[in-house]
């Protein structure tokens, strides 16, 4: 019997149709999220590695973390958007793979889930949080999107839906605590930075 699709199965193949149109898109916007990512920049030293979950093209997040002189490991689904992270900055590691079942073998010193953790159904948010712990040095930081409420959305783009999803806050804290994170930061809606809801995380290992 036919099973029509979740509308979330369709996320990985309309970035990679759509990824030259993406990326043109992302760079002619403004940057209106850069204030959380400098945030981030802070609580990192000098040369820490950071793990870029759905790093899209690299631009403009990855690129201004490599600026700062961080390194970044980058992780997306779009052979194509990751053949623009290694042109544009071939000195970092990029690599084609579904952050729900990266599994590195390292930890990081920072960790990013920025406007791609909210394109996984909730299920797959929830077993995300292994993926972090896993990849968490002791006093790592964790800045990821999600939608201010539980719920499911259907945007839009070049005429395809783009499903976005969210948990409730009170679980996303939950899990945190579960994950051994500590919530640093937290904002809805945030009017400085276009609107998103943003968590910013600290890991309590220590060694």
């Amino acid at each position: 019997m036919y099973r029509t699709p979740h509308p979330s199965e369709h996320i990985t193949e309309l970035y990679e149709r759509y990824a030259l149109e993406w990326d043109a898109d992302r760079n002619r916007r403004p940057w209106d999220d850069q204030g959380w990512h400098d945030r981030f920049i802070t609580c990192l030293s000098q040369g820490a590695r950071v793990l870029d979950l759905g790093c899209g093209s690299g631009m403009p997040v990855a690129h201004h973390l490599v600026q700062q002189g961080l390194h970044v490991t980058g992780v997306d689904t779009s052979p194509t958007l990751i053949a623009l992270c290694r042109r544009r900055m071939p000195q970092q590691e990029w690599m084609v793979a579904d952050m729900r079942t990266v599994a590195l073998e390292r930890r990081f010193d920072g960790m990013l889930g920025w406007d791609s953790f909210f394109h996984l159904p909730p299920a797959d948010q929830r077993k995300m949080f292994h993926v972090f712990e896993a990849h968490a040095a002791p006093g790592a930081f964790l800045l990821f999107t999600t939608g201010p409420r539980q719920g499911e959305a259907i945007g839009e783009y070049q005429g395809a839906p783009l499903y976005h999803a969210s948990l409730d806050p009170v679980e996303y804290q939950m899990l945190l605590d579960r994950s051994g994170f500590d919530v640093v930061e937290h904002a809805v809606e945030d009017p400085t930075a276009g609107g998103r809801t943003v968590w910013l995380a600290q890991s309590r290992r220590r060694s």
